[in-house]
Parts: structure tokens; sequence; C-alpha cells
């Protein structure tokens, strides 16, 4: 798995990053369109990419790939069973199947005050309690991947901006260890989330257009 599968600009890529490569770009696909068997692709990569980034002393996205793992059991059971609250004009004898949804506008406030407040004490604790040369740079990504991941397991649309936010900040952060073709997949993972965000955004409107059930 540490075997050099090919050079790219000048640094080898192991067979552990391509591989990781692979599952990673799967499971966000299904994401994208709603596809319940990305979670159990996203433990797979999870697994091969803590591996590789704990041997480049990212210990911020081991421990991201950690709770990912962890977390996309809970998210595959919300996306196969959970439910919502019934909604409003929604003629229902209980929760909603678990569907497309919007936070408020304080929730929306909130979640980015969580995740200002959350980057500096992520990279104190990366500071403090491990080597790694680059701890408030990682503390952004992990702070954010974690809320980011949360979102996504419930089916807010606001997972996608903040999803874009973070590997756009990740993508620059593997360059710095070389980790090319891992930065490449997180500049796609930037575009999918746009792909993503636009598609969930008209999920949610179709949704919103039709009419309540047992209504003319």
């Amino acid at each position: 798995m540490l075997q050099a599968a090919f050079t790219l600009l000048g640094t080898s890529v192991t067979w552990l990053e391509v591989i990781a490569f692979g599952f990673a770009l799967a499971c966000v696909l299904c994401t994208v369109y709603e596809v319940h068997w990305g979670w159990p692709l996203l433990v797979a990569s999870s697994a091969l990419y803590g591996w590789l980034f704990y041997l480049n002393r990212l210990y911020g996205d081991v421990a991201v790939q950690v709770y990912f793992a962890l977390s996309s059991l809970w998210g595959w059971w919300e996306w196969l069973y959970g439910r919502r609250p019934a909604q409003p004009g929604h003629e229902s004898s209980g929760p909603d199947r678990l569907a497309i949804a919007r936070l408020s506008g304080r929730g929306r406030a909130r979640t980015l005050v969580l995740w200002l407040a959350a980057w500096p004490l992520a990279g104190a604790a990366l500071a403090r309690f491990t080597d790694t040369d680059v701890a408030y740079f990682n503390g952004f990504s992990t702070a954010g991947s974690f809320i980011a991941q949360a979102l996504m397991g419930l089916k807010y649309i606001e997972c996608w901006p903040m999803w874009i936010a973070v590997d756009l900040g990740s993508a620059v952060l593997y360059a710095t260890k070389s980790l090319w073709l891992t930065s490449l997949l997180s500049l796609i993972f930037a575009a999918l989330a746009g792909i993503g965000w636009k598609r969930w955004q008209g999920q949610r409107s179709a949704a919103s257009a039709q009419p309540a059930s047992g209504t003319a």
C-alpha cells in the first residue's frame, strides 16, 4: 500500500493515497445524488485517509477521519430511517421522512459562531498535544469538517457551503505536505460541493412546491 503508484509533480503517490482517493470520490458523488451507499464508502475512505494523514503528521485530519468513520454509521441510519417533525400544512399521522431542509437564519448564525470558536480551540489542542507543524491551519478544516458532517447527516443544505470552504482550505494544506493527489481531490470535492449545493436547493424547492398531502 505504501509503494509508489506513480509520480505527480515530482513526488511519489502511494497506492494508499490512490485507493483512498477512489473511495472518497465515489462517496461524495453518492452524497450529491442522495444515494445512501455513500456512507459505507466513507467508512472505507476514512480508514485509508486516517492512515495516510497519520504518516504525514496531519493529526487533526486523523481525528476527522475517525469521526467520519464513526459518524457514518449514524448518517447511514438517518438517511435510511431518519424522520423530521411533521411540517405545518402537511397532513400526516407522524413525523415526515428525513428530507432536505434548511437551517433558520439563527441556526446559520449559530453554526458560523460555533465554527469560529472551535477553530482556534482545535488548533491549540493540536499545537499542545501533537508534533504537527500546521496546527492552526489544520484546526480550520478539522473544526469545519466536524460541523459539516453533522449537517450532512441531517440533510441540511448548509453543509455544502461549509464543505466548499473546508475543501478549499484543505487543498492548500495538503499541497504544503506534497499530497498532490489528495490536494486535487479536495478541489474536486469543492466543485462537487457546489453541484450538491445547487442540486439540493433544487430538490428542496421542488418538494416545497408540491401540494400538501390530502389537499386539492
